[in-house]
């Protein structure tokens, strides 16, 4: 009993800190009364991640076909390992990455929003390929008539559920570098909130503990070897936190440069993010740097 109740504080620990790094960045958007110094690929690559893993969690909880068709693929272990509190995860993760998503729309929010602000190139193919990967697939299982079959060998509903899991998997691999590269472009940080970096690195960091002193208290080290899904995520998330921490407190602590004409907020202007990984044309503005 101790020992599950260990694993319960770490594993809600861990979910404390995920949900909480949802905040910050709507925050201070609103603070700011600006999205200058998002990228916009952040959210919208986040709303898709969240809403594919979403329905994922909610049909293996609820759909009594989806978890019919897990039970006969997996005899040995027929219920399936989520949770209600991944689909709270999910539902919540996906409110909030829609809230930041709709701070882009001034109509909405009447924050000042760069002109040149708009889902790169790269992202905007990873991100329609992804939901018609998913339509097509679903166009086959629907067209083959074999979408409620039992028989593992069959192409059913649950494969669909699957591949939204890999779209989950992609956007969490992709979704940072967009914003990884406009604060290389813009030598800043501002904008972007380290708040929620350090928040989701905590969540990362005891994600992989708690794998691992798991495994150690049972001697049984499948749940890392027989998960490397799990693994590689845990560690593209922290490597792309210690990236935005190195940026934030190392690369450009000091570079606090606002361009002439963006105001008082400390924002970036809009000719810096121009040049979105391919999106845009970028032009010459003054700088002026402040001490």
């Amino acid at each position: 009993m101790a020992l599950q109740g260990e694993i319960f504080i770490r594993a809600i620990s861990r979910t404390l800190c995920w949900s909480a790094s949802f905040y910050p960045q709507p925050i201070l958007n609103y603070r700011r009364r600006s999205t200058q110094g998002l990228a916009i690929d952040f959210p919208t690559t986040n709303t898709l991640g969240f809403l594919a893993y979403m329905i994922y969690t909610a049909t293996f909880l609820y759909s009594p076909l989806i978890r019919s068709q897990y039970a006969a693929r997996h005899p040995i272990s027929p219920e399936p390992s989520v949770r209600f509190n991944d689909l709270a995860f999910a539902v919540h993760a996906v409110i909030l990455s829609t809230l930041v998503l709709s701070q882009f729309w001034p109509a909405v929010w009447g924050f000042k929003v760069s002109r040149f602000q708009r889902i790169s190139r790269p992202v905007a193919g990873i991100f329609w390929g992804c939901i018609l990967t998913v339509l097509g697939l679903a166009v086959f299982v629907a067209a083959r008539g074999t979408g409620a079959s039992l028989r593992a060998g069959d192409w059913a509903w649950i494969d669909v559920i699957y591949a939204l899991s890999y779209v989950k998997l992609v956007i969490t691999i992709i979704k940072y570098i967009p914003q990884a590269w406009v604060n290389y472009k813009r030598k800043s940080t501002i904008g972007w909130s380290i708040s929620a970096i350090l928040l989701d690195f905590s969540g990362g960091v005891l994600s992989i503990l708690q794998l691992v002193i798991d495994s150690a208290l049972q001697d049984d080290w499948s749940g890392i070897t027989g998960n490397p899904i799990k693994l590689l995520l845990g560690n593209v998330s922290i490597f792309f936190d210690l990236v935005f921490m190195l940026q934030h407190y190392v690369l450009y602590r000091e570079k606090k440069s606002v361009v002439e004409g963006a105001g008082n907020d400390g924002g970036a202007g809009e000719g810096v993010l121009a040049p979105l990984l391919g999106g845009g044309s970028s032009r010459s503005i003054p700088r002026v740097e402040l001490p």
